[in-house]
């Protein structure tokens, strides 16, 4: 477990790529499993464990979930989530291009499906904004800095593909299946690197920093 905060009511962890964030049908343990089982054994706890994640991230992506460790905090945190005022999350990927303007917003209305959102405005399709900065830019690829606006499932993937960027190793988005694989197909290049919230029971801004994995250490001291 790579902790970046912990206390009694809160716990931040930076997940790897490849991991859950909770469990799903495959059975494969998650990162809500190893959390409940380091507080088990830290804390000698000889019960059940509570602690469930505020948020989500994909499988493939890695960075920063913050997961309650009591109701209060729970609670507190999904309204937290739910209206966005009080939270900011900054992101860094790869994209599949070197043509993005060197900053801009993305607006769009997205169709969540079970499985893929689409950059579609048609009937159900939500509002999702984001903002960008392009670090750097070279071999058809460049790193950029997202700040999501809104916080639908898989907006970052679906945004950058709709405009021929999609990210690298992300195979369900790329063109015709048209992406460069990422750690033996098992991530892509996504990481949540900064969370900033306001503590559920302190009521001060909290921000962490989950240090990025090899792939974006690969671009240099941009960040």
């Amino acid at each position: 477990m790579d902790i970046l905060y912990e206390d009694n009511h809160l716990l931040i962890v930076n997940k790897p790529a490849g991991m859950l964030t909770q469990g799903d049908a495959t059975g494969d343990r998650s990162l809500l499993d190893l959390g409940k089982e380091y507080l088990k054994e830290k804390y000698h706890k000889p019960g059940a464990v509570y602690l469930t994640p505020a948020h989500r991230l994909d499988r493939p992506a890695s960075g920063a979930v913050a997961l309650a460790r009591t109701d209060k905090a729970a609670s507190r945190l999904a309204e937290q989530f739910r209206a966005r005022a009080t939270v900011e999350k900054i992101y860094l990927a790869a994209v599949e291009s070197d043509r993005l303007p060197p900053s801009g917003e993305m607006r769009d209305a997205l169709l969540i499906g079970g499985n893929k959102t689409t950059v579609a405005d048609s009937v159900g399709a939500k509002n999702a904004a984001l903002t960008y900065e392009v670090l750097a830019a070279r071999h058809g690829r460049s790193l950029v800095k997202i700040k999501l606006l809104t916080g639908y499932k898989h907006q970052i993937r679906a945004q950058f593909a709709a405009r021929r960027a999609p990210l690298t190793g992300d195979f369900r988005y790329a063109p015709n299946g048209a992406a460069q694989p990422l750690d033996n197909g098992r991530a892509i290049a996504l990481h949540a690197w900064r969370l900033t919230l306001l503590h559920p029971t302190k009521r001060e801004p909290l921000t962490v920093i989950a240090p990025p994995p090899a792939w974006v250490e690969a671009w240099g001291k941009f960040v």
